[in-house]
């Protein structure tokens, strides 16, 4: 089992187990805060499936009905996660807003502290470990999770110290103020997530250091007169990088293929951590004109 799998197993479980325990609690105190916790928590439990899901189709060997495989499932999932965040905190706002309307006062005060408590130890080492598998795999879904549960972490940081708050002081206020609170860092931190995984889906083109590199790599090779026609893109843990190299007009077929084989094998090199797909058209005069070429971008 890959490693992105695994990672997505434990977060499933994880979910799952903060899940029964703050919605035990999160009815029994009243606290809109630990409710709005344990409903973030039960996204988490239903993203974290659907991660595992994306992953599994996404490594996929192409075949007849997708060509290029189906590794655009992980940007989507990621699109998708970031939307549920979005809306999950647009429904805790709403319901620190009617907290406020209709204040009511919280139940259970010592095991909603100690529930938070465990739930914030638990949800660090889930973030520790998604980081490190996010830093080796550089997978986008994976990201996107470690992302997550990072504001999992924030907010049950947020919510005990609310907790401990309103046990000391007796302000009931503290808890919906804490809710709207949380909900808008919750909506701020999914923009991000949303907008790489919408890019990807629209094939943006990789990041303007990454398109560099290929061009050393090419301008590098003294056989290839020139080369125009770069077009790169994206795609889960996939990158296809294409373009068009000059070669002299006596030079064989034979040795051309292999001065493109050698700078195919360069770049997969630099993007060693993804799986590379390169298409390298072997020109032997320039044909950028007759191509309608705009390299303005």
């Amino acid at each position: 089992m890959r490693l992105e799998k695994k990672a997505t197993v434990i977060s499933t479980t994880v979910a799952a187990v903060l899940v029964i325990m703050k919605m035990t609690v999160g009815i029994l105190s009243g606290s809109i805060a630990v409710l709005a916790s344990a409903i973030d928590s039960f996204l988490d439990l239903t993203v974290s499936l659907f991660n595992y899901f994306a992953l599994h189709n996404a490594e996929k060997n192409p075949d007849k009905t997708f060509n290029h495989g189906r590794s655009k499932i992980e940007p989507l999932a990621a699109v998708i996660e970031g939307t549920v965040i979005s809306m999950s905190g647009l429904f805790i706002f709403y319901e620190a807003l009617v907290k406020i309307v209709h204040p009511r006062e919280m139940q259970h005060m010592s095991e909603s502290i100690y529930v938070m408590i465990a739930s914030f130890i638990i949800t660090a080492a889930l973030v520790i470990f998604l980081n490190n598998v996010a830093k080796k795999t550089k997978n986008m879904v994976i990201k996107a999770d470690a992302l997550h549960y990072k504001t999992d972490l924030f907010s049950n940081g947020a919510v005990l110290l609310a907790l401990a708050t309103i046990y000391y002081t007796g302000e009931q206020l503290v808890d919906p103020i804490l809710g709207i609170g949380i909900a808008i860092y919750m909506i701020y931190s999914s923009i991000p997530i949303i907008k790489e995984g919408v890019l990807m889906l629209l094939d943006a083109a990789m990041p303007q250091e990454d398109r560099d590199k290929i061009e050393e790599i090419i301008d590098a090779e003294p056989i290839i007169k020139t080369h125009h026609l770069l077009r790169t893109r994206e795609s889960g843990s996939h990158i296809f990088i294409s373009f068009h190299a000059v070669f002299n007009v006596s030079i064989s077929l034979y040795d051309a293929h292999l001065i493109s084989d050698k700078v195919e094998t360069q770049i997969k090199e630099y993007f060693k951590d993804k799986k590379c797909h390169i298409l390298i058209h072997m020109d032997p005069y320039d044909d950028q004109e007759l191509n309608n070429e705009d390299e303005e971008w």
